[in-house]
């Protein structure tokens, strides 16, 4: 252990230092007229912001202006470096080094055609830019499946943009404010005036011979012959880590040199920019390999044909009017994966399947004299009309005009995307833990309405697969938030700020200014300009998340309280009350909410009652949990021998053999929850016990994991039970277990509304739960038995269940839904307290479980 620390060091340390390197330039003042510039990371000058710089530094009125380039290797990129090095108003930074953090928080204007790295958090005073590289093919955003985990730092970007720059309608509709899901949150500007880039295709037959000849400099052995130009796209599944498929590659290659003249065409290669150092690493490419520093429209300027697969290339060079190809052998797969926006019959050329196919159609290209194919014209025309309708040489002028001279009146600009009518609610959920908190919020997402609140949801980003399963669930209206990267700050500050924690100091995280602005600017960096109406901290249990959500611009505030805290911070585990310090901590802050809501209303009046010291008592409000009941039945009816088969024994575990048995008349009680000590399942186990010795045809399984699972196992051992008493473990999908016992069985000591009850009650399983202070809240009338806390309590209900005297009076999960989800938005300020009623009144209309009356639910013992 010590090893690996001591191996992790330097990169520790050098990640502080970049940190706090940072944090300094982020104190200092903006040097007012700089520009920086970055795309693809470093990965060369190129693409719109390399077409902006050229228009900028040209421009008469902008001379003030001075220029800072991020490369991500100065070496590799030292033709660039080179042009410029007597222009005293340019300058090159590498990027992630000390001098690129010292331009990121100090220039004025900042142009990227991607994402600035996760720590980036634009300053007050800083214009930014965003000009995306690409009208998209392939799906985008949340257009792909578990397109959201993949938008984390896109959208945080996007929502701090001062302006986003679209090429055409489609990029502003279908990919910011779609694919994106901006609509709704943006408050900034998207510029729809063409793309700055394709301005430099528009060469004269000189500037063409000056990128023919930059291509000859590179070692590619071009002479007079035409250039067919194939540019792909990056493959695999994750943009960062690209497929190396470079074999197949050369392969297609020689196929389609062995079909076409090469005396008059020469074939060259435009890798991705993921790709490229693969590609230069390969001596085979070298003759037909487009150096990345060549920008890619110039080279489209003089090229002759272009063959494309799945890259957004094809829709620059439409401008052109030259013939486009499409080689797509792994067509089927691709879309299906990726998917796309248009189908390969609406693309404006033909598209080949195989390498002897893509040389056939560019021989009779060559053949009809360079023409766009017959078959194709109407199409390309089409698309010419749709998505290059600004390219006329000039879009590098009408951008710089709008954000460098601040002219606007004539232009294509779109604004108050923030403005649809739906008010907006942001929620924390937590740790996505699959637990009863991370279910409920699901539930919960699940059953707002989307046509009237813009919903957004805020959690850690996770690379753990069980997280990540869980974040999957999220209802797909809802924009995602993961946070990604940590708060900016000076570690001294920081420092402080731990130091107030462990002093009981949580709740005078606004007091100084310093520690103001961290939190404010970690607000900023993860939400940016967005705005909120509502913002809710629906996991309740950390302080961290609860200061930063206190940060939020004005908006109504809640908390959520899963449980009685009070009891909660004093719980023990091994001897320790773990939660005790950070639980009192979050307890100071409850007095800075608007709105304290419980789980229940009973609950609501205990936790009123334990933590009166520090909330007024008219901010305690209830709300209950949703259910989605359709997906806990669909979740139900899956096959169990499927789920638990275990591929390297060939065998399904005893206890789900046993359920499965097809003439078992065995009675199965189950119970579903974390392994601690509030769900007190040790009392159940031992109240088993008793009614096992009077009745042996019955079993127990207990399904969940936690702290206390070799403690349970060892009580099991002791009482003799092994055979009859289950602990299944963690599983994916308890519903399908949970349907297939015969009573569910609750011993907690404590609990707020029980999920796992609600769940219970979908699959019509009768219940019974020991007698906590919400319990009565629990259950609708007329359904289940509420016994004793006590191991004699316990074994009562199951023998009242085994003599049937446990009643099951159906469950309403549609109005039950519908009544929680009016409380939810009540209790976050969205809706108006309903007007009392008349006492009569309201005693005709307390048929579902937020009675305050006692429940007529029997209680035996």
């Amino acid at each position: 252990m010590r090893l690996s620390r001591l191996k992790r060091l330097p990169s520790r340390v050098k990640r502080a230092a970049r940190f706090e390197i940072h944090a300094h330039w982020r104190r200092q003042p903006l040097v007012l007229g700089s520009v920086l510039y970055e795309s693809f990371s470093g990965n060369g000058m190129l693409d719109n912001p390399e077409a902006l710089f050229r228009r900028l530094l040209a421009a008469p009125d902008l001379k003030h202006l001075t220029h800072i380039w991020a490369l991500s290797d100065l070496h590799r990129y030292r033709t660039a470096v080179e042009e410029f090095a007597d222009d005293p108003r340019v300058t090159f930074v590498r990027y992630g080094s000390a001098a690129y953090y010292r331009a990121l928080a100090t220039s004025q204007y900042l142009v990227n055609n991607a994402t600035f790295p996760y720590d980036f958090s634009k300053r007050q005073g800083q214009v930014y830019l965003n000009t995306w590289h690409g009208t998209p093919l392939k799906r985008m955003g949340y257009d792909i499946e578990d397109g959201a985990l993949a938008t984390a730092n896109i959208v945080r970007n996007f929502v701090q943009a001062d302006y986003l720059l679209a090429a055409n309608p489609f990029m502003a509709d279908q990919m910011y404010q779609s694919a994106y899901k901006l609509d709704g949150i943006y408050r900034g500007t998207i510029i729809e005036e063409g793309y700055p880039r394709v301005d430099r295709q528009f060469l004269d037959d000189a500037q063409r011979e000056t990128v023919r000849q930059r291509l000859v400099a590179s070692g590619i052995p071009l002479g007079d012959r035409k250039i067919v130009l194939y540019a792909p796209t990056w493959k695999g599944q994750t943009f960062g880590r690209p497929e190396d498929d470079l074999d197949a590659l050369l392969a297609h290659l020689h196929e389609v040199e062995q079909r076409i003249d090469t005396s008059r065409y020469a074939v060259l290669v435009k890798t991705h920019q993921t790709v490229h150092a693969l590609a230069a690493d390969r001596p085979e490419l070298a003759r037909m390999l487009v150096p990345n520093e060549i920008p890619t429209n110039l080279v489209l300027g003089a090229t002759d044909i272009l063959v494309g697969d799945y890259s957004s290339i094809f829709f620059d060079f439409l401008r052109t009017g030259r013939p486009i190809l499409f080689f797509t052998p792994d067509l089927a797969e691709y879309a299906g994966t990726r998917g796309l926006y248009f189908e390969p019959d609406e693309w404006p050329g033909p598209t080949l399947m195989s390498a002897r196919e893509l040389g056939d159609a560019l021989a009779a290209v060559a053949a009809d004299g360079d023409r766009v194919p017959a078959e194709s014209r109407e199409r390309y025309l089409d698309l010419q009309r749709r998505f290059t309708p600004y390219e006329d040489g000039s879009a590098s002028e009408r951008v710089i005009d709008i954000v460098f001279r601040g002219v606007r009146d004539g232009y294509r600009l779109r604004t108050s995307l923030d403005d649809d009518g739906r008010e907006k609610i942001l929620l924390y959920l937590g740790g996505m833990r699959p637990n009863g908190i991370t279910t409920s919020a699901l539930n919960l997402l699940n059953n707002l309405d989307h046509e009237r609140y813009d919903v957004s949801a805020f959690f850690a980003q996770s690379g753990s697969q069980t997280i990540i399963a869980k974040q999957r669930q999220i209802h797909p209206a809802v924009r995602q938030f993961p946070r990604v990267g940590g708060m900016n700050g000076a570690k001294l500050r920081h420092l402080a700020r731990h130091l107030d924690f462990r002093r009981g100091r949580t709740a005078q995280h606004a007091e100084t200014d310093a520690q103001n602005r961290l939190w404010d600017d970690e607000w900023y960096r993860c939400f940016g300009d967005s705005r909120f109406d509502y913002v809710v901290d629906f996991s309740g249990y950390g302080p961290f998340w609860a200061i930063l959500l206190l940060h939020s611009p004005d908006a109504q505030r809640s908390i959520w309280m899963h449980n009685d805290l009070a009891a909660d911070a004093h719980r023990e585990v091994n001897g320790e009350k773990r939660m005790l310090h950070s639980l009192t901590q979050l307890f100071t802050l409850y007095a800075q909410y608007d709105h304290l809501v419980s789980v229940s209303p009973t609950l609501s009046e205990v936790n009123r009652s334990s933590l009166a010291e520090y909330a007024e008592p008219e901010k305690f409000r209830s709300a209950l949990n949703t259910v989605d009941a359709e997906h806990i039945l669909e979740n139900a009816a899956a096959d169990l021998h499927e789920l638990t088969f275990d591929e390297e024994t060939g065998s399904v575990p005893d206890w789900a053999e046993q359920l499965l048995a097809p003439n078992d008349d065995t009675t199965t009680f189950v119970n579903v929850g974390r392994l601690s000590p509030e769900k007190n399942q040790e009392r159940l186990i031992r109240a088993f016990a008793q009614v096992h010795a009077e009745n042996p045809k019955t079993r127990l399984l207990i399904v969940g994991s936690g702290p206390l699972a070799g403690h349970l196992e060892a009580v099991v051992a002791e009482l003799g039970l092994q055979g009859s008493v289950f602990l299944t473990g963690m599983q994916r999908n308890p519903h399908a277990i949970t349907a297939k016992a015969d009573c569910f069985v609750l011993s907690s000591d404590y609990e707020g509304q029980p999920m796992v009850i609600l769940e219970a009650l979908v699959l019509q399983l009768p219940i019974v739960t020991v007698e906590f202070a919400s319990a009565k809240n629990a259950l609708p009338k007329g359904s289940g038995l509420v016994v004793p806390q006590t191991v004699e309590g316990v074994a009562d209900g199951l023998r009242a269940f085994l003599r049937g005297d446990v009643p099951n009076g159906g469950f309403d999960w549609a109005g039950y839904n519908r009544k929680a989800v009016a409380e939810f938005y009540r209790a976050i300020g969205a809706a108006p307290d309903p007007a009392p009623l008349p006492d009569a009144a309201a005693a005709d209309t307390d048929t579902d479980t937020d009675t305050d009356e006692p429940s007529t639910t029997p209680i035996v013992g």
